[in-house]
């Protein structure tokens, strides 16, 4: 056999990376579904320990977003905890703020009243360091402070929108009340034209009667009338 067919019927080594063990990638998927299995759960552990009356808090995003990016932020933690894709078992609590969470930045009004809250905490603390108002949150002289700055910006706010919501549950709680006299007065009228017509509609009941016996008393004074006369005579 010549040289050259000799060399053509060698088997060259293949230049393909060799499979994966088997075993190796099942394990790999594995520890990648229980760690993002953790993940999705240390996220439902957050929403639930953020401050209720903080919206901004619970999405974990800053008072600049537009709405666009909040629906957006909205939509991926949504996906990411929802309860059909985690096994935590107050999944579906920490849905339900995401959700009030998305509806009341979606809200003009509503966001307005938040973020005048917030821009007040911001103005305080701000104040307090004798730093002018336009400081941004990078600015190194926040960084410096000690406890963080976020860290009091955010107790700052959750202080004053405590006392926001206080203000706002008396004011209910008033206006319940108000309510509450009002329906009684009105109430106490609409109690007192029935007594009335109630009165109104006995008196006409017995009127034949008073009448019948307003005649018979006629009657028997011309009666006795006219036997006093007799007597006389």
């Amino acid at each position: 056999m010549s040289e050259a067919a000799s060399s053509s019927s060698t088997p060259k080594p293949s230049s393909a990376p060799a499979p994966k063990d088997v075993a190796v990638e099942d394990i790999e998927k594995l520890l990648s579904r229980e760690a993002t299995a953790f993940q999705r759960e240390m996220e439902v552990e957050r929403i639930l320990k953020a401050f209720k009356l903080n919206p901004y808090e619970i999405l974990d995003i800053d008072q600049e977003a537009t709405t666009e990016e909040i629906k957006k932020k909205y939509r991926q933690l949504s996906l990411f905890i929802h309860p059909d894709k985690t096994s935590h078992p107050r999944a579906p609590d920490a849905f339900d703020l995401l959700k009030k969470a998305e509806s009341d930045l979606s809200d003009k009004t509503k966001r307005e009243e938040l973020d005048a809250v917030i821009s007040q905490a911001r103005a305080i603390l701000l104040k307090a360091q004798n730093l002018p108002l336009n400081t941004r949150d990078d600015d190194p002289r926040l960084k410096e402070l000690t406890p963080p700055w976020r860290q009091q910006f955010l107790a700052k706010a959750k202080e004053l929108l405590i006392d926001e919501e206080v203000r706002r549950r008396k004011a209910v709680k008033m206006n319940l009340a108000n309510e509450g006299l009002e329906a009684r007065k009105k109430e106490e009228e609409v109690n007192a034209k029935k007594r009335k017509a109630e009165e109104e509609a006995r008196w006409e009941e017995t009127r034949e009667q008073r009448v019948e016996s307003w005649r018979s008393f006629a009657k028997d004074s011309k009666k006795k009338k006219k036997s006093k006369v007799a007597i006389l005579g």
